[in-house]
């Protein structure tokens, strides 16, 4: 078991991993916090330092930049625990919202864990939830998901898998994507309620409150721009298991009707016991009516 004390007097001196979540779009909703653990880092961490480097300047934080991204993080590691090891304190920022929610971060962060470094955690903007929020859907448990697989068979796959979830599922899209991600879903799962988040927080924000028909049908007369957030409201059923055929008899019809196949009796107790998953010798004693 890993213990962390964030603050305690003896973590003082050793190095610290800071996850600061910025801005989805308003820069206002930068906290103080977060401005402050940025000025005073000696490394922050950006997916794309050009993005994180405007709201630098925005905010005066001088922290050198350093990018950390899906492809070169794996060569990015070592330096950073190098950073951690000196006793620096290093940040990890996003180009927008909260660190690891559908970024990338989650490897450094187990290395860090790992390596007995403290890895702190700010609160702060998250598109997810700020949609869920605002979506009238919310209000107990939920289920985030992000971005969809963009081949046809393997989104079909994950949504077969969430259809049975018991609460909303929140999904990221692009603008350019969204119109069909939202028609799959509704051909999928029937037509739930739902609502569309774009633009959070921005001068353009907008929300559709609806079902996934008329959200589509919505999406149909006139494309949307700006990233997206689906909520869609979870069926709360349980999935209907198929009944092995064998369950209607009892363990001596069972173990007759592999005789049957062609199966010696012990080879057909063995299968049945299997099947079943309970002590061969069950299954042999109710074969022999040994009981």
């Amino acid at each position: 078991m890993n213990q962390q004390k964030s603050y305690h007097t003896a973590e003082a001196d050793k190095g610290h991993l800071y996850l600061v979540p910025t801005p989805i779009g308003n820069l206002e909703d930068m906290t103080f916090r977060a401005v402050r653990i940025l000025q005073e880092a000696d490394v922050i961490l950006a997916e794309d330092t050009r993005q994180t480097r405007k709201l630098c300047t925005h905010f005066e934080i001088p922290g050198p930049l350093d990018s950390y991204h899906e492809h070169n993080k794996e060569q990015k590691e070592e330096k950073v625990l190098g950073y951690l090891k000196e006793g620096k304190t290093v940040a990890l920022v996003s180009d927008a919202g909260t660190p690891l929610v559908s970024d990338p971060g989650q490897e450094l962060v187990s290395s860090c864990v790992r390596a007995g470094f403290s890895v702190i955690p700010l609160p702060g903007a998250n598109a997810a939830v700020t949609a869920l929020i605002a979506s009238g859907l919310a209000g107990g448990p939920f289920y985030f998901y992000g971005f969809l697989p963009r081949k046809n068979k393997e989104k079909a796959e994950i949504l077969d898998k969430l259809s049975y979830v018991d609460g909303p599922v929140i999904f990221y899209e692009s603008p350019y994507r969204i119109g069909k991600t939202v028609e799959d879903i509704e051909k999928q799962w029937g037509d739930r309620e739902a609502a569309l988040a774009r633009e959070l927080t921005k001068r353009h924000e907008e929300i559709f409150r609806g079902t996934l028909t008329t959200i589509r049908e919505a999406l149909e007369k006139e494309p949307v721009k700006g990233e997206c957030c689906l909520i869609v409201q979870g069926t709360g059923k349980a999935p209907v298991e198929e009944q092995a055929w064998w369950q209607a008899l009892d363990p001596a019809e069972h173990v007759k009707s592999y005789i049957k196949e062609g199966m010696s009796s012990k080879e057909a107790i063995k299968q049945a016991a299997k099947d079943r998953e309970v002590p061969k010798r069950e299954v042999y004693s109710a074969f022999h009516e040994l009981d």
